[in-house]
């Protein structure tokens, strides 16, 4: 029989017990930083701070750790006014009726949300209903209204468009029922005349916004994290949102930049952009429901737009992102909105840089709108793949180059996710899509000029990739996967020939996907899901078969007391 080491068997012990080590991370949030236990905090309403009759905060505060914080209305942070959030806080929103009414925390223009939490005390938003204790099912979404951020960075809005505040360059957010000054975000107003594109609106970084979202109609809807015309003096990282009823995050114009985020099980896309978003990202991760239950319909992996109204305008979405891992769940039924599921649906305008990056089980691949035939509309996304411009690209400054790129990512491809049911199957890695109006989509396979360019730019479409393995589902009450592995890091690095530019922002790293094999998740204990991430590295898995279950625990107890283990 083979060697056991001790380390090994430590570290099964760890990981058997993980789904009670992390309601215990959870129930004792903050406890390495001086919190009491989450159920022996008081509870106070965030209203009760001071807020005048819109919802705004009459004074910055300090929100401590001692105290559970109830977001009871529409909490505003108007400009000039911060709210801190010191690490291990919990934050809970109370639910609504209707959409219309779901309680946020919104930080206006001009004001600060400093959530600056750490890896041993992190800061959770999570629903009122959520007790902290691992038993809330990750299907609840939409049970609060989340966060928005809304700053003075550049965006494309000209008062044409549905969300205009009148003025080009302002807007309101969506998820609102009724407009009002409060909801305005951009600059190009009387009380905002000019972008700074270094806007700073807070920090974010190890926190988890669990159960968010509102779904007023499609098209306007609050996300787990809505951004609108967030600067890039902003600080988004180690950032995760769960469970979100619409988008996990979603970019509305700005320049913030986000690295180290996770988000899970929500209903929409994992990663939404609009409105001339220029930030960028690296270490993003985004994994799906469980589509066995039919709870959950993740849509597209990255939604990329421009401008949702299709007014050609100058300032296109240019977003530079390197290093995703995003992993759905075989959904096959389009949304309502669009054609996806996809893992990149590059629609209306849409410029950008996507590089490195691995894609897998979603119900094909890069889908690019399709080619705008008059010179007045010309530049829709297909158009921005496969056209040369003079334009700005990340790895070599202006050159004449394609304005959207997709290069070196792997998308993992099975054909099928039902017996009998044939999946709409990328076989030449590139779908061009066009609206027929008013009721119909056009999809057809990409060209072999098409291909040609897919494949030279270093993509390719796979079967399966070692270590990477999502064939997994709910335990019976929806709060967890553990029983059933879930394994998002390749056994061995795929390297790239592509590295992020040396910027002070980008980590310089040759890797396909978000986790390095050599060092596995990033996610480490101070996220809600702790999630094994590489069959070859995994420590409980004694019998090398891939999983860790009951026949690598009876190992363990065969072996335990003997002395050469």
């Amino acid at each position: 029989m083979k060697k056991i080491t001790l380390s090994r068997i430590a570290a099964f012990l760890g990981i058997a017990a993980m789904s009670i080590t992390t309601v215990s991370a959870q129930l004792n949030l903050g406890s390495e930083c001086g919190c009491p236990p989450v159920g022996s905090r008081p509870t106070k309403l965030m209203s009760s701070l001071g807020v005048n009759a819109n919802g705004e905060l009459l004074a910055s505060h300090t929100l401590t750790c001692d105290t559970v914080y109830t977001v009871d209305q529409k909490i505003y942070v108007p400009s000039g006014i911060t709210l801190t959030v010191k690490p291990g806080v919990v934050v809970k929103g109370a639910s609504a009726s209707v959409p219309a009414n779901a309680t946020a925390v919104i930080v206006e223009r001009g004001g600060k949300l400093i959530a600056d939490g750490t890896q041993s005390c992190p800061i959770v938003f999570t629903s009122v209903a959520d007790p902290m204790d691992g038993t809330y099912s990750l299907t609840n979404v939409g049970d609060w209204g989340g966060i928005v951020l809304l700053g003075i960075a550049t965006n494309n809005l000209i008062t044409t468009n549905v969300y205009s505040g009148g003025y080009n360059g302002v807007g309101f957010i969506e998820g609102f029922s009724a407009a009002n000054s409060r909801d305005l975000y951009g600059a190009g107003d009387p009380l905002f005349p000019t972008n700074d594109d270094n806007d700073n609106s807070g920090t974010l970084r190890y926190v988890s916004i669990r159960h968010a979202g509102a779904i007023l109609a499609i098209g306007n809807e609050l996300n787990g994290l809505s951004l609108g015309s967030v600067g890039r003096g902003t600080t988004i990282e180690h950032l995760e949102t769960i469970a979100a009823a619409d988008d996990n995050i979603e970019f509305f114009g700005g320049t913030v930049n986000v690295k180290y985020c996770s988000v899970l099980f929500g209903d929409d896309d994992m990663f939404d952009w609009d409105l001339g978003w220029k930030g960028k990202g690296q270490f993003l991760f985004g994994m799906a429901g469980d589509s066995l239950t039919g709870l959950h319909t993740t849509d597209n992996g990255f939604e990329a737009d421009a401008d949702d109204d299709k007014k050609a305008p100058a300032l296109r979405s240019h977003p530079v992102i390197y290093n995703s891992t995003l992993i759905s769940n075989g959904h096959i039924k389009p949304a309502a909105d669009n054609t996806g599921p996809a893992a990149i649906q590059a629609k209306e305008l849409t410029e950008g840089e996507i590089y490195n990056s691995i894609f897998a089980n979603f119900r094909s691949g890069l889908h690019v709108a399709g080619a705008r035939s008059n010179a007045t509309n010309k530049g829709d996304a297909y158009d921005n793949w496969t056209d040369t411009h003079n334009s700005y690209n990340s790895a070599g400054g202006n050159a004449i180059y394609h304005s959207l790129l997709v290069k070196n990512n792997t998308f993992i491809d099975f054909p099928t996710v039902a017996p009998n049911l044939q999946r709409f199957v990328l076989t030449k890695g590139v779908m061009v899509v066009g609206k027929n109006p008013p009721t119909s989509w056009v999809i057809t396979d990409g060209s072999s000029d098409d291909l040609t360019q897919f494949t030279n730019d270093g993509n390719s479409v796979v079967s399966s990739v070692p270590g990477i393995d999502y064939n997994w589902s709910w335990n019976a009450g929806h709060t967890s996967y553990l029983g059933n592995p879930f394994h998002m890091t390749p056994t061995s690095n795929i390297t790239s020939s592509i590295t992020p530019p040396a910027d002070g922002f980008f980590s310089v790293v040759n890797y396909r996907g978000a986790f390095d094999a050599s060092k596995g998740s990033w996610l480490s204990d101070w996220a809600l899901e702790q999630i094994p991430t590489s069959q070859s590295s995994n420590p409980t898995d004694l019998n090398n078969d891939g999983v860790t279950d009951i026949n690598d625990f009876n190992i363990f107890v065969g072996k335990f007391g003997q002395p050469n283990i």
